[in-house]
């Protein structure tokens, strides 16, 4: 075996332990693992038999193989940014949905401490309180009334 053939593999399969790794620590989802055990598998069989990658370049109208690995290299690269991007865009609109109603909260709390020191009569102790207590708004000490 070549020198390279030889370093790409432990490469490969130092990539694939890694993998392994990440996911046995929870760092890693699972769906990305296969995508990263599928590329590592792959690597070792292009590496192997790099007369496969000579096929497929001459049936795709390659001209020249390693073309045929930067493209696929792309588009692997292309579809993990794009499937990271739609998950960054979700979990923003939870954090941004999770601080409003954090915001939304406070405000209530505070309306009913405030309501606690000013009515004497107010359970400030029960989970619920009555109905009238906790829809009824009233104007806070700083003039904004609660949601």
């Amino acid at each position: 075996m070549a020198r390279l053939t030889i370093v790409t593999i432990v490469v490969a399969i130092i990539a694939a332990a890694l993998v392994v790794e990440l996911l046995r620590g929870r760092r890693l989802r699972q769906k990305y693992a296969f995508l990263w055990m599928v590329v590592a598998g792959a690597t070792v069989v292009i590496s192997i038999s790099p007369t496969l990658l000579q096929r497929a370049s001459v049936v795709l109208g390659i001209a020249v193989p390693s073309n045929l690995l930067f493209l696929a290299s792309l588009l692997i690269l292309f579809g993990v940014s794009l499937q990271l991007s739609i998950e960054v865009g979700v979990l923003e609109e939870q954090a941004r949905r999770l601080a409003e109603e954090v915001g939304a909260l406070r405000l209530r709390l505070e309306d009913v401490e405030w309501r606690a020191e000013t009515e004497p009569g107010v359970d400030v102790g029960s989970a619920h309180g009555s109905e009238t207590d906790v829809n009824e708004p009233h104007t806070r000490l700083d003039g904004i009334r609660p949601l």
